[in-house]
């Protein structure tokens, strides 16, 4: 397992320098100027040169990547370009727990809407129940988040004013159940058909079958045994879709005013901030990798033959 741990570290390592480098590339790649979007569309020459020189945009690309990644193994990502004098870690920090609250929510409204529903389906399979868990999941499946999520403010906020419009307020659960329904509702449709597979697989294996010849009651098989199967590559997606959320996602948080990791980022990219841009990746990057690195220490635990191939 030491050895296993000591590899596994130094390939997140070697991803998340990966990820950092290649974001500050393509951000450089980019045919736009950040000092000529910061100056305005009215600036002179010399005003936009001023601020290349003031950002330190004017010296070579190799001398600026040197300097990025020496300030970033120092632990200091950089100063916005468009909030001055503001730290970019303080700032996405500073945006992590909203972000933080959407993905916990987000995620429990897919265990919760997917998982029941796809075990009950295998269960019942071909009767009304599967069919109707099928049909709902594909339109889960197929409804665009930007697109349900205004349609939820539409109806849900502003004709009927059952739930705040956007932002944060208190009591705060209140107004989290609008974004977190509509991030979580693909991810749950997503859930029930995998759970509903997995599942049916199991039924059909032949250690149920022997449980069932030697009376085993059927709770037990299905709860005890048939969902230990499951389990894993449940926990792989669950442990992949939280990984996604904590990096903020984009459409749910603009959509519904929420200043988490998402929204920071999309206007870091309407603004070509740089830093904040470079910033938000290595977060995202980092949520993904972390997350992984637990599902993995995970399956040690669901399956001691994971454990026994590690030792």
């Amino acid at each position: 397992m030491f050895w296993w741990l000591a590899r596994r570290l130094g390939q997140m390592a070697l991803v998340l320098f990966g990820v950092v480098s290649l974001a500050f590339l393509l951000v450089y790649a980019v045919p736009a100027d950040p000092a000529a979007t910061l100056a305005g569309p009215n600036a002179s020459a010399e005003t936009i040169a001023s601020i290349r020189a003031q950002l330190g945009l004017d010296a070579p690309l190799w001398e600026q990547y040197l300097g990025f990644i020496g300030r970033l193994l120092s632990g200091d990502l950089g100063t916005s370009y468009v909030l001055r004098e503001t730290s970019v870690f303080e700032r996405i920090v500073s945006a992590l727990p909203t972000t933080v609250l959407v993905a916990i929510g987000g995620l429990i409204w897919q265990i919760v809407l997917g998982v029941p529903a796809g075990i009950y389906a295998a269960y019942r399979r071909g009767g009304w129940v599967d069919r109707t868990v099928t049909f709902v999941s594909l339109i889960g499946l197929s409804a665009p988040s930007f697109w349900l999520g205004l349609l939820l403010i539409y109806y849900f906020a502003f004709s009927w004013g059952l739930f705040p419009l956007n932002g944060l307020g208190d009591p705060i659960i209140w107004y989290l159940v609008l974004p977190t329904f509509t991030l979580g509702s693909g991810g749950g449709a997503w859930y029930a058909r995998m759970t509903r597979t997995n599942m049916i697989e199991t039924l059909d294996s032949p250690f149920v079958r022997m449980a069932r010849a030697k009376g085993m009651p059927e709770r037990t098989i299905l709860w005890r045994h048939c969902f230990r199967h499951v389990a894993i590559p449940l926990v792989t997606m669950i442990g992949l879709d939280f990984g996604y959320f904590l990096g903020g996602v984009v459409i749910v948080e603009t959509v519904f005013g929420l200043n988490g990791i998402g929204r920071l980022a999309f206007d870091a990219i309407s603004n070509l901030d740089t830093p904040m841009i470079v910033g938000t990746v290595l977060f995202s990057a980092l949520f993904i990798v972390v997350v992984n690195f637990i599902v993995d220490l995970l399956y040690s635990v669901i399956d001691p033959r994971v454990r026994l191939q590690r030792a």
